[in-house]
């Protein structure tokens, strides 16, 4: 089968090909990079819908894109709608980056409300995969929806990781993390015990996380439908937390019993984790 491909001088390369079962397809690779002046105080932000992504950790002072566009549809003109309409943005500002889709959905936090009312239906399907390469200390704010997993290795900044229908890996992390997944795994290796608060959820899928055997920390975790285990050897239950609420017309003031259970690692301290699923188990490993 016949597939054709444009070079262009931005980096891009096109082609157009048409699938088995009469499904024709577009592809698009891009490429942009970023400079970086101050990693450790900089974010980077990727708001994906459909696909995947991949972020690498390295010792260079930019943040470089690669990503795979394909554009799906059954009829010649809906694809030529979706190329028209389809847009990725990916901006800088101050110590900002981020990458967004704005059409035909803005994938922005609480921007697509509008679109939402107005019923509007896409006849096609898009897809984004990303490949990133970025400075170790670099601050991550990752998500996407359906289609593909987020990986990030090699990074020592902040995380906040977020998938719905696919799973979740990092490796060689050292700061704090909230990773959220809804069907998939959670899987986390860290070089180092962050500081501070870390949460690890999903609701179908195992967590399984790896720590330096230096972990110190109280944890509290829970799972409906599986256990916790952890080959710790200084780790023992704590007793449960009551928290206390006071109405706003202070008539009556209510104490909770936490429903959570709790275990102290070493010797607990600062450092707090959390761990939650419904459908699956808890592993909290020692690093060998």
């Amino acid at each position: 089968m016949k597939q054709i491909a444009i070079p262009l001088l931005a980096g891009m390369v096109f082609c157009c090909t048409q699938a088995p079962a009469q499904k024709l397809e577009f592809k698009e690779h891009i490429s942009k990079e970023f400079q970086v002046a101050n990693a450790s105080g900089s974010v980077l932000s990727i708001y994906n819908m459909n696909g995947a992504i991949k972020v690498e950790g390295y010792s260079g002072d930019k943040v470089v894109f690669e990503i795979d566009k394909t554009i799906r549809a059954k009829e010649s003109a809906i694809l030529e709608e979706g190329k028209k309409e389809f847009q990725l943005q990916m901006e800088q500002k101050d110590d900002s980056i981020i990458a967004y889709i704005s059409e035909p959905f803005d994938t922005r936090p609480k921007r697509n409300q509008q679109n939402w009312e107005e019923k509007k239906k896409i006849f096609y399907q898009y897809e984004l995969n990303f490949v990133v390469k970025v400075p170790f200390a670099l601050n991550l704010h990752i998500s996407t929806v359906n289609g593909g997993d987020v990986q990030i290795s090699d990074v020592t900044g902040s995380l906040g990781i977020y998938n719905v229908n696919g799973a979740i890996k990092v490796t060689n992390a050292k700061g704090a993390t909230q990773m959220r997944t809804v069907n998939g795994n959670v899987d986390a290796n860290f070089v180092s015990a962050p500081a501070g608060v870390s949460s690890f959820k999903t609701i179908n899928g195992n967590i399984n996380i790896v720590y330096p055997p230096s972990l110190s920390a109280d944890c509290e975790y829970k799972s409906f439908n599986g256990g916790f285990y952890t080959d710790f050897p200084d780790a023992f239950a704590l007793p449960p937390t009551v928290t206390k609420t006071e109405l706003k017309d202070d008539s009556k003031t209510v104490y909770k019993l936490n429903k959570e259970s709790a275990i102290r690692i070493g010797n607990g301290g600062a450092n707090k984790l959390r761990f939650e699923t419904f459908n699956g188990n808890i592993y909290i490993k020692k690093q060998s």
